[in-house]
Protein backbone atom coordinates (compact mmCIF):
# COMPACT_ATOMS: atom_id res chain seq x y z
CA UNK A 1 0.00 0.00 0.00
CA UNK A 2 0.86 3.66 -0.83
CA UNK A 3 0.66 5.57 2.70
CA UNK A 4 1.23 8.98 3.38
CA UNK A 5 2.84 9.94 7.25
CA UNK A 6 2.44 13.52 8.14
CA UNK A 7 4.51 13.90 11.13
CA UNK A 8 6.46 16.88 12.24
CA UNK A 9 8.56 14.74 14.87
CA UNK A 10 11.74 13.57 12.47
CA UNK A 11 12.63 10.57 14.09
CA UNK A 12 9.22 9.28 14.43
CA UNK A 13 8.45 9.81 11.11
CA UNK A 14 11.56 7.80 10.09
CA UNK A 15 10.60 5.00 12.46
CA UNK A 16 7.79 4.63 10.70
CA UNK A 17 8.46 4.79 7.47
CA UNK A 18 11.19 2.60 8.32
CA UNK A 19 8.54 0.20 9.97
CA UNK A 20 5.78 0.29 7.61
CA UNK A 21 8.29 -0.09 4.34
CA UNK A 22 10.04 -3.30 6.02
CA UNK A 23 6.37 -4.67 6.02
CA UNK A 24 6.10 -3.95 2.53
CA UNK A 25 4.45 -0.62 1.91
CA UNK A 26 5.67 2.50 -0.06
CA UNK A 27 6.20 5.11 2.29
CA UNK A 28 5.89 9.22 1.29
CA UNK A 29 6.29 12.05 3.94
CA UNK A 30 5.21 15.55 5.09
CA UNK A 31 7.14 16.86 7.78
CA UNK A 32 4.77 19.93 7.72
CA UNK A 33 1.02 21.36 7.09
CA UNK A 34 1.84 22.92 3.40
CA UNK A 35 3.97 19.94 2.57
CA UNK A 36 1.27 17.43 3.44
CA UNK A 37 -1.51 19.43 1.27
CA UNK A 38 0.52 19.90 -1.38
CA UNK A 39 1.14 15.91 -1.96
CA UNK A 40 -2.52 15.14 -0.75
CA UNK A 41 -3.12 17.37 -3.84
CA UNK A 42 -0.77 16.61 -6.31
CA UNK A 43 -0.80 12.36 -5.37
CA UNK A 44 -3.52 9.56 -4.50
CA UNK A 45 -2.52 7.45 -1.54
CA UNK A 46 -4.22 3.96 0.35
CA UNK A 47 -4.20 5.72 3.71
CA UNK A 48 -2.94 8.81 5.48
CA UNK A 49 -1.47 9.02 9.20
CA UNK A 50 -1.62 12.31 9.88
CA UNK A 51 -0.43 14.06 13.19
CA UNK A 52 -2.75 16.63 14.99
CA UNK A 53 -0.31 19.19 15.77
CA UNK A 54 2.10 19.99 12.39
CA UNK A 55 4.56 22.57 12.25
CA UNK A 56 2.80 25.36 9.89
CA UNK A 57 -0.34 24.59 11.11
CA UNK A 58 -3.80 21.62 12.40
CA UNK A 59 -3.88 18.37 11.10
CA UNK A 60 -7.92 19.02 11.82
CA UNK A 61 -7.72 21.42 9.04
CA UNK A 62 -6.09 18.73 6.73
CA UNK A 63 -8.94 16.63 7.59
CA UNK A 64 -11.15 19.47 6.87
CA UNK A 65 -9.94 19.97 3.17
CA UNK A 66 -10.13 16.21 2.80
CA UNK A 67 -14.13 16.10 3.85
CA UNK A 68 -14.83 19.19 1.33
CA UNK A 69 -13.27 17.49 -1.23
CA UNK A 70 -15.15 14.46 -0.57
CA UNK A 71 -11.67 12.35 -0.43
CA UNK A 72 -12.25 8.58 0.15
CA UNK A 73 -8.78 8.32 1.55
CA UNK A 74 -8.34 6.61 4.97
CA UNK A 75 -7.10 8.43 7.45
CA UNK A 76 -5.41 7.20 11.15
CA UNK A 77 -4.58 10.27 13.87
CA UNK A 78 -1.76 10.13 15.41
CA UNK A 79 -1.20 12.73 18.36
CA UNK A 80 0.41 13.60 21.90
CA UNK A 81 -3.16 15.09 22.91
CA UNK A 82 -5.05 12.77 24.60
CA UNK A 83 -7.96 15.21 24.93
CA UNK A 84 -11.26 13.88 24.15
CA UNK A 85 -12.80 17.16 22.40
CA UNK A 86 -10.07 16.26 19.91
CA UNK A 87 -10.68 12.49 19.33
CA UNK A 88 -14.19 13.22 18.61
CA UNK A 89 -13.29 16.22 16.31
CA UNK A 90 -10.97 14.21 14.35
CA UNK A 91 -13.73 11.27 14.13
CA UNK A 92 -16.38 14.10 13.60
CA UNK A 93 -14.43 15.41 10.92
CA UNK A 94 -13.78 11.76 8.87
CA UNK A 95 -10.99 10.05 10.40
CA UNK A 96 -10.84 6.13 10.57
CA UNK A 97 -8.99 5.87 13.68
CA UNK A 98 -7.07 7.41 16.82
CA UNK A 99 -3.89 6.75 18.14
CA UNK A 100 -2.14 8.93 21.45
CA UNK A 101 1.49 8.71 21.14
CA UNK A 102 3.70 7.27 22.75
CA UNK A 103 2.28 3.95 20.67
CA UNK A 104 3.95 0.98 19.28
CA UNK A 105 4.70 0.66 16.05
CA UNK A 106 3.14 -2.95 15.60
CA UNK A 107 0.01 -1.40 16.75
CA UNK A 108 0.08 1.38 14.48
CA UNK A 109 0.76 -1.18 11.27
CA UNK A 110 -1.83 -3.32 12.79
CA UNK A 111 -4.89 -0.82 12.71
CA UNK A 112 -3.82 0.24 9.19
CA UNK A 113 -4.12 -3.43 7.87
CA UNK A 114 -7.42 -2.72 9.96
CA UNK A 115 -8.67 0.15 8.33
CA UNK A 116 -7.81 -0.52 4.77
CA UNK A 117 -9.33 -4.51 5.31
CA UNK A 118 -12.49 -2.30 6.73
CA UNK A 119 -12.35 -0.19 3.79
CA UNK A 120 -10.64 -1.25 -0.02
CA UNK A 121 -10.62 -4.94 1.13
CA UNK A 122 -14.45 -5.10 1.47
CA UNK A 123 -13.59 -5.80 5.55
CA UNK A 124 -11.75 -9.26 4.69
CA UNK A 125 -7.85 -10.73 3.99
CA UNK A 126 -8.40 -11.91 1.26
CA UNK A 127 -9.49 -10.43 -2.09
CA UNK A 128 -10.83 -11.91 -5.04
CA UNK A 129 -11.48 -11.07 -8.85
CA UNK A 130 -13.01 -14.27 -10.72
CA UNK A 131 -9.95 -16.42 -10.90
CA UNK A 132 -7.65 -14.59 -9.56
CA UNK A 133 -7.68 -14.44 -5.39
CA UNK A 134 -5.15 -12.68 -3.16
CA UNK A 135 -4.19 -13.26 0.36
CA UNK A 136 -3.47 -10.17 1.54
CA UNK A 137 -1.95 -10.95 5.51
CA UNK A 138 0.42 -13.69 3.65
CA UNK A 139 1.18 -11.31 0.24
CA UNK A 140 0.42 -14.15 -1.58
CA UNK A 141 -1.58 -14.18 -4.92
CA UNK A 142 -3.58 -17.45 -6.66
CA UNK A 143 -4.99 -18.26 -9.98
CA UNK A 144 -7.21 -21.09 -9.77
CA UNK A 145 -6.69 -21.94 -6.31
CA UNK A 146 -2.78 -22.30 -7.32
CA UNK A 147 -0.23 -20.30 -5.95
CA UNK A 148 1.83 -18.18 -8.15
CA UNK A 149 5.35 -16.88 -7.09
CA UNK A 150 5.52 -12.48 -7.67
CA UNK A 151 8.01 -10.72 -6.84
CA UNK A 152 6.93 -7.47 -4.37
CA UNK A 153 6.55 -4.40 -7.19
CA UNK A 154 4.26 -7.94 -9.33
CA UNK A 155 2.08 -8.07 -6.41
CA UNK A 156 1.69 -4.60 -5.34
CA UNK A 157 0.98 -4.09 -9.46
CA UNK A 158 -1.30 -7.35 -9.14
CA UNK A 159 -2.96 -5.53 -6.16
CA UNK A 160 -2.80 -2.13 -7.47
CA UNK A 161 -5.12 -3.09 -10.25
CA UNK A 162 -7.72 -5.04 -8.95
CA UNK A 163 -8.19 -2.39 -6.61
CA UNK A 164 -9.11 0.06 -9.07
CA UNK A 165 -10.57 -2.91 -11.70
CA UNK A 166 -12.25 -0.86 -14.56
CA UNK A 167 -10.25 2.56 -13.80
CA UNK A 168 -7.31 3.67 -16.31
CA UNK A 169 -4.08 3.72 -14.95
CA UNK A 170 -1.59 5.76 -16.39
CA UNK A 171 1.83 4.45 -16.64
CA UNK A 172 3.05 7.65 -14.73
CA UNK A 173 0.43 6.98 -11.99
CA UNK A 174 1.61 3.20 -11.62
CA UNK A 175 5.21 4.06 -11.09
CA UNK A 176 3.99 6.43 -8.42
CA UNK A 177 2.06 4.48 -6.49
CA UNK A 178 4.60 1.92 -6.85
CA UNK A 179 7.45 3.68 -6.41
CA UNK A 180 6.64 6.99 -4.76
CA UNK A 181 8.79 9.70 -4.76
CA UNK A 182 11.67 7.72 -6.42
CA UNK A 183 9.72 7.74 -9.49
CA UNK A 184 10.30 11.52 -10.29
CA UNK A 185 14.09 10.05 -11.10
CA UNK A 186 13.22 8.02 -14.05
CA UNK A 187 13.50 9.24 -17.50
CA UNK A 188 10.45 6.94 -19.41
CA UNK A 189 8.25 4.88 -17.67
CA UNK A 190 8.89 1.91 -20.71
CA UNK A 191 9.89 -0.25 -17.00
CA UNK A 192 6.22 -0.18 -16.52
CA UNK A 193 5.42 -2.51 -19.60
CA UNK A 194 7.84 -5.00 -18.20
CA UNK A 195 7.06 -5.47 -14.88
CA UNK A 196 2.94 -5.65 -16.80
CA UNK A 197 4.18 -8.03 -18.97
CA UNK A 198 6.01 -10.44 -16.71
CA UNK A 199 3.08 -10.28 -14.54
CA UNK A 200 1.11 -11.14 -17.55
CA UNK A 201 2.99 -14.23 -17.81
CA UNK A 202 2.69 -15.13 -14.40
CA UNK A 203 -0.83 -14.60 -14.52
CA UNK A 204 -0.78 -17.44 -17.44
CA UNK A 205 -3.88 -16.55 -19.93
CA UNK A 206 -6.42 -17.42 -17.17
CA UNK A 207 -5.35 -14.05 -15.21
CA UNK A 208 -3.49 -12.23 -17.50
CA UNK A 209 -6.26 -11.60 -19.89
CA UNK A 210 -7.76 -8.86 -17.34
CA UNK A 211 -5.13 -6.57 -17.80
CA UNK A 212 -6.01 -4.63 -20.80
CA UNK A 213 -3.97 -1.92 -22.63
CA UNK A 214 -5.76 1.41 -23.33
CA UNK A 215 -3.95 2.44 -26.23
CA UNK A 216 -2.47 6.41 -25.15
CA UNK A 217 -3.70 6.19 -22.20
CA UNK A 218 -2.03 3.13 -19.96
CA UNK A 219 -4.01 0.02 -18.38
CA UNK A 220 -7.32 -1.08 -16.98
CA UNK A 221 -8.03 -3.95 -14.98
CA UNK A 222 -11.71 -5.38 -16.22
CA UNK A 223 -13.64 -8.54 -17.29
CA UNK A 224 -12.72 -9.93 -20.51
Amino acid sequence: MKILIAEDEIELQNSIVTYLERDGNVCESASDYYEALYKIDLYEYDLLVLDINLITGSGLDILKVLKKNKSQTPVIIISANNSLDDKLEGLDLGADDYLTKPFHLAELNSRIKAVLRRGKFGGTERIEFNEISIDTNSRTAYVDNSPIVLTRKEYDLLLFFITNKGRVLSKEIIAEHLWGDHSDLADNFDFIYVHINNLRKKLTETGGKYIKTAYGSGYKFMED
